[in-house]
């Protein structure tokens, strides 16, 4: 996909911005799941995913095109948004975005922070996206699709620090929505010349991802019914198939119960804060654990945004 060199380079531009985040060895959640697990903390960064990355190598590629002034418009559940109002800030854009109705009020008044202008649209990211595309047509703007080969690469920076600070890892486990974390992961990997097994994770309820992988096509589905907004995708991508087909070893599916209780095991095992899509790693690993046992595992853990009354709670035990 990608030659070391120019995954590197990339990272050099990241970095720029962005400070490698950490990949810790909890013992209290090795304790707590009776296995051996790093976990890769892009919940640290200014936004708290590692979509930031993206936008920072997509807003520069745009800014080299003779189309830089037009400003942006992609579709959103957040993270991805962020990331895109961030870096068109950075680089004297104008950005809006798209999010679905109920969509999470603090992710949408942190998009606005950064400057963009945010339009509700449609029930879900689908109707979203759908609406972000007409919007590009109608204004002349430039449309960011949540999959780009110039988003990959800039995600792909953390993939790096990640196989360059932990040695052998023998599986990763990553979440999986529209695909720019799982494909920089493995152009990762790949461009290092490493044979960690890369496992996607997806909720049971929106398992679109899933279910096209295991039948080597697109498959979409009606609906996506999970909190974990992050991974709410019901119509992947045809090139982000072809490389988890090609790359990934497996993607699974847990439930919202079990994101939940990961989601509780992070803040009392490790104090830090996970949103619904960042603790599908760690609800995997877990439903794993007797693959696990004995093996070095690393977790993406990525997205701290969640709001306050939902994280609420999940921290009470309410069940989902």
């Amino acid at each position: 996909m990608f030659s070391l060199t120019e995954l590197r380079a990339a990272a050099d531009f990241v970095h720029q911005y962005v400070a490698p985040t950490p990949t810790i060895h909890w013992p209290l959640l090795d304790r707590g799941t009776g296995l051996s697990l790093y976990v890769k903390h892009e919940n640290h960064t200014r936004l708290g995913a590692f979509k930031i990355r993206g936008g920072l190598t997509f807003c520069r590629y745009l800014g080299s095109q003779a189309h830089s002034n037009r400003g942006i418009v992609s579709a959103t559940r957040g993270n991805h948004g962020q990331s895109l109002a961030h870096a068109a800030s950075r680089f004297g854009m104008a950005a809006t975005i798209v999010v679905p109705h109920g969509n999470s009020v603090e992710k949408n008044a942190a998009m606005r922070a950064w400057g963009a202008e945010v339009i509700e649209h449609g029930d879900d990211f689908q109707a979203a996206a759908e609406y972000a595309q007409s919007y590009a047509t109608r204004e002349g703007v430039v449309m960011v699709p949540p999959f780009h080969a110039e988003l990959v690469r800039g995600v792909a920076s953390y993939g790096l620090e990640l196989f360059e600070d932990v040695k052998g890892i023998d599986r990763v486990y990553v979440p999986v929505g529209m695909g720019s974390g799982i494909c920089s992961l493995i152009a990762a990997r790949d461009a290092l010349g490493i044979d960690t097994e890369i496992v996607g994770v997806v909720a049971t309820g929106a398992d679109a991802v899933r279910q096209s992988f295991m039948a080597g096509k697109v498959i979409q589905t009606s609906e996506a019914k999970t909190f974990a907004d992050g991974v709410a995708c019901r119509s992947p991508d045809p090139k982000v198939i072809e490389i988890i087909k090609n790359g990934a070893s497996d993607i699974v599916a847990v439930d919202d119960n079990q994101i939940a209780d990961a989601m509780r095991l992070y803040f009392s095992c490790c104090h830090t804060l996970a949103e619904g899509a960042g603790a599908l790693p760690l609800a995997a690993a877990i439903a794993d654990r007797d693959r696990n046992i004995g093996k070095k595992v690393a977790l993406i853990l990525t997205g701290a945004n969640i709001d306050r009354a939902d994280f609420a709670r999940i921290l009470s035990g309410e069940k989902r």
